[in-house]
Order: structure tokens, then C-alpha cells, then sequence
């Protein structure tokens, strides 16, 4: 593992191995910006200094590293398994389409269109027509969707695939959660009835919610996007959506959208029925992108780098040898590898560090900005001990382990720390949560950065008010999404914004 960056060891710290000549003389290790302080340049640089992305020289774009992709590799091989359970299929579409079909579903279309990148040029010589790179591939599929499905024996259509969409126009590009090309999964499926198609949004939604939960310890409200925030041309939107304290915004993690039969419509998808007579097909489609690797680094991160939660660390456990002057590095160096070789055997992901022209003190902080859950140092004391010592990412508690129990206690603390990291950021989450009753709470909740459960009369006009009234340097307020868990509305509740009667309980707040 390269020390990447740059960043090399401070003079002198930490017991090296007395190589002095060998240890190179490079820039400080360690962070610039505090979370608390400016969280925009400590995000910026903990995505950098963690060796996750690299920036490029077109804006809004990045180079995604091997700790990035390997995060995004173990979420994909979790979601890819359990969709296939619920018969999936592998497919690969081109990543252009013509205007015309691209133009077809007008709702839609207006929806994407600043962000629709044209292809108008062959080397010198322009195209006939500009061909579009696709936002969403809905247009790119459905034209198939047509021509595959006939009869109610080719229902359920269900294809999803993994591929980068490019979106362009956009301020403030932030590495992950907003960039002009992302990877994604997007699935599409068709079936004969709205149930079925009901159905699958909630199934769908809940593997979305176990990813940011169960894998990216990142709590999140399951729920129902406005109408005005709903995806262009669909019938309903569902979400899950986090919260991030430290700059008091909402950010969709990833939506599940029942289409309805307008793209069927346009599209002409319909299919004969058992009786003979056709009927259009009802649709959905669903996405989650890598921005839900922004999303868990803004989550857990602090003021030493990276946090990574255990399920999704690219290496769990790092093993460094601690050697002292005089000590038995052999005898040091193979009880490394031996633990190493342990774990790794167990089903842990273990590697060791056995660079010589670094310090074990400028490791300790190199793998800690890294977000490396757990860290074993192994030294003469240890050895004689027959112990390893073993110190925690998330709250930096050290614990002796004896080197016989070495995979139940490592399985033990990792176990500890995925609860506890979701367990710390549902509190911080819960904390923000602010129930208000009228405009003035809720100006005052806005400008306190909470998270505003507000009850309201779900009128379109009214959300675009509440917008354009609290518009500013900031950005404008807007619904999150109606949460599924709705606490009861007493009868002759007002809406916070109209003052006309409430007919639910909705999350506002700013977002990315």
C-alpha cells in the first residue's frame, strides 16, 4: 500500500528502526481543516488525503482510487446478490441516444434537459444531428421495452444495470455528491399490474435503506418525495434520505420510482392480456449512486480523516510491527504476518504494513486518516506477552488481546464498532430533528440547521412559496420527502406554511 499523496513521515517520530538515511524527508501528515470549523475544505481534503479521489483537470469531474472503488465493489456485490433474488437480469445499454427518442416523454425531458451533455462533432466534421449522453436511460431501454414485450408470458420484464451517467449543468461540484459523471446501478422493470409494481418500489427501497444502514452505518427516513421533487414524468417517487448535522442539509441517498404507464404510453409498451385484449405495462426504475460514499464520509469522518465502518473497509485490520532498538525485529516482523495470515484466513480483510522508511507513529496516522477500523500493533512487549495491542478507529480505545483469541476479539470489536458508528449518527441525526408548528419555527429551525418535521397540506404552490421565501445564500428550503413513519396529525392541525388544514407530517430542511 503506497503512502500516496505525498504525504510522508514528520521528522523523527515515533521508535523507527534506527535507519535514519532512509526516511524521506516529506510534507506533514495530517489535517488542515477541522470538521467543525470548515467542513467544505475538511471534506475536500479528507476525500483526497484518504487516497479516495484524485481531482481532475475537467471541473466536476474525478479520478475514483482503489480505496473508493473497492468501497463501491462490496456495496455492489451485496445489492447485485439480492436482486438477483428477486430475478434481475444483467443487461448493458449504449451510453447515447438520439434526440428525437430523447424528447419523447416531454415531462421528462424538461426535467433533465440543462443537464443533458450533446455530442455535435465527429473529429472535424459535424453529425447530422446531435447525438445526447445519457442522464437516465429510460429513453435508451423503453423503445425495447416495446419490441420485447408482446404477450402477459414476457411479464415481468426486470433488467438492471451498472454503468456512469453524465449530467452536466450544476454549481458547487463537491467529489461524490455532485459531479457532472457518477457510477450508478439503474433498474427498470415492467409488469402487468400496479400491485406488482407497488410492490417492488417498497422491496427495492428497503435494500436501499440496508445499504446506508446496515453497510454504510448511515441512519436514513424511508419516504415519499412531493410531487414537485418526484421524478420528471414518473407516477410517485420514494426515497431514503440522510441528514448531514455538521452543515444542517438533507441528502436523498438513493429513489425508488413507481413510473406508472406514461412512459408505456409514449413508448408504446403493452402486452395481451390472458383474454386476448392489450393493456399497457406498469413501470418503476430505481437508482443509487457513489454518492452514497460522500454521504457515510460526511457521516462518520472527523478531524484525523476517514472512518470507515467495517462491512465496507477496503482493509479492516492493519497490522504494524512496533520494533524498539535492539529488539527481535525477525521474531516481530513474523508475528505480523502470522496474525496477518490469521485473519485473512477467518474472512478478514488484513494486511500489514511493513514499509521500513516509515516511522510506526507516521503509520499509525496514515492509516487512521485511511479510516482503517482496527489497528494491531505488535511489539517486544507483545511478543513476550504473547498478546497483541489493538486500537480503535471510531473513539480510539486501545485493548491488550491475547494473541490466542485473536479472530473471536477481532470479530467481537468490529461488530462493535459498525453498531456504534450508526448508533453515534442516529443520535447526532436524531438531535437536529425539530417538530414546528408555524412559519416563524420553522425560519428559525432552518437557520439553526435542523432537520424539520413540519405538518403540512401537501399543495405543489405552497412548496413553491415556502421556496422562493426562504431563498438565499444558502439555498431555498424544500420537502425531503413525507417519512412512512407518520406520527398522528390530531384533528384541526394547520399547515406551518398555508395555514389550511394539514394532511400529513413532511421532512423540510435545505439539501444538496
Amino acid at each position: 500500500m503506497s503512502s500516496g499523496g505525498g504525504k510522508g513521515p514528520k521528522g523523527g517520530k515515533g521508535g523507527g528502526g534506527g535507519k535514519k538515511k532512509e526516511v524521506k524527508k516529506e510534507t506533514k501528515l495530517g489535517m488542515a481543516y477541522k470538521k467543525d470549523d470548515n467542513f467544505g475544505e475538511w471534506y475536500s481534503e479528507v476525500v483526497v488525503n484518504s487516497e479516495m479521489i484524485e481531482y481532475y483537470d475537467i471541473s466536476g469531474c474525478y479520478i475514483l482510487r482503489p480505496w473508493a472503488m473497492e468501497i463501491w465493489e462490496l456495496l455492489k456485490e451485496f445489492f447485485d446478490a439480492e436482486i438477483k433474488k428477486l430475478k434481475l437480469k444483467p443487461y448493458y445499454f449504449p451510453l447515447f441516444v438520439t434526440e428525437n427518442v430523447l424528447q419523447k416523454e416531454k415531462d421528462h425531458i424538461e426535467g433533465f434537459a440543462p443537464e443533458v451533455a450533446w455530442v455535435t462533432k465527429s473529429g472535424k466534421s459535424d453529425l447530422e444531428a446531435p447525438i445526447a449522453i445519457r442522464p437516465t436511460s429510460e429513453t435508451v431501454m423503453y423503445p425495447y421495452f416495446s419490441k420485447w414485450i408482446r404477450s402477459h408470458r414476457d411479464l415481468p420484464l426486470r433488467c438492471n444495470q451498472w454503468c456512469n451517467v453524465v449530467r452536466w449543468e450544476f454549481s458547487n461540484p463537491t467529489p461524490f455528491i455532485r459531479s457532472r459523471e457518477f457510477l450508478w446501478q439503474e433498474g427498470h422493470t415492467a409488469f402487468a399490474t400496479k400491485e406488482e409494481a407497488d410492490e417492488e418500489v417498497l422491496q427495492i427501497l428497503e435494500l436501499y435503506r440496508r445499504i446506508y444502514e446496515e453497510f454504510l452505518a448511515v441512519p436514513v427516513s424511508k419516504g415519499r418525495k412531493s410531487e414537485m421533487e418526484k421524478f420528471a414524468g414518473g407516477l410517485y417517487t420514494t426515497s431514503v434520505e440522510a441528514f448531514i448535522p455538521n452543515t444542517g442539509r438533507g441528502i436523498q441517498g438513493a429513489t425508488s420510482h413507481c413510473l406508472g404507464q406514461n412512459f408505456a404510453k409514449m413508448f408504446d409498451i403493452t402486452f395481451e392480456n390472458e383474454k386476448g385484449a392489450r393493456e399497457m405495462v406498469w413501470q418503476n426504475s430505481w437508482a443509487y449512486t457513489t454518492r452514497s460514499i460522500g454521504v457515510m464520509v460526511m457521516a462518520h469522518g472527523d478531524d484525523k480523516g476517514l472512518v470507515l465502518p467495517p462491512r465496507v473497509a477496503p482493509i479492516q485490520v492493519i497490522v504494524i510491527p512496533v520494533p524498539y532498538k535492539d529488539a527481535d525485529t525477525t521474531a516481530i516482523k513474523e508475528a505480523c504476518e502470522s496474525a496477518v495470515y490469521t485473519l485473512n484466513e477467518s474472512g478478514f480483510r488484513a494486511d500489514l504494513d511493513t514499509r521500513e522508511n516509515y516511522s510506526p507513529g507516521w503509520k499509525y496516522s496514515h492509516w487512521e486518516m485511511k479510516g482503517v477500523p482496527l489497528r494491531i500493533e505488535i511489539g517486544p512487549k507483545d511478543l513476550a506477552n504473547q498478546q497483541v495491542r489493538v486500537v480503535r478507529r471510531d473513539n480510539g480505545a486501545k485493548v491488550d488481546i491475547p494473541a490466542a483469541n485473536l479472530v473471536e476479539e477481532v470479530k467481537a470489536l468490529l461488530d462493535e464498532i459498525q453498531a456504534n458508528l450508526l448508533k453515534t449518527a442516529k443520535e447526532k441525526r436524531d438531535a437536529c430533528i425539530e417538530v414546528i408548528h408555524t412559519w416563524d419555527e420553522f425560519t428559525t429551525a432552518l437557520n439553526n440547521k435542523r432537520l424539520i418535521l413540519a405538518p403540512w397540506c401537501d399543495e405543489e404552490e405552497v412548496e413553491k412559496d415556502v421556496k422562493a421565501r426562504t431563498k438565499g445564500d444558502l439555498g431555498a428550503a424544500k420537502t425531503l420527502c413525507t417519512p412512512f413513519d407518520q406520527p398522528e396529525l390530531p384533528e384541526g392541525t394547520l399547515c406551518f406554511a398555508s395555514g389550511k388544514p394539514a394532511k400529513k407530517w413532511s421532512f423540510w430542511g435545505r439539501s444538496y
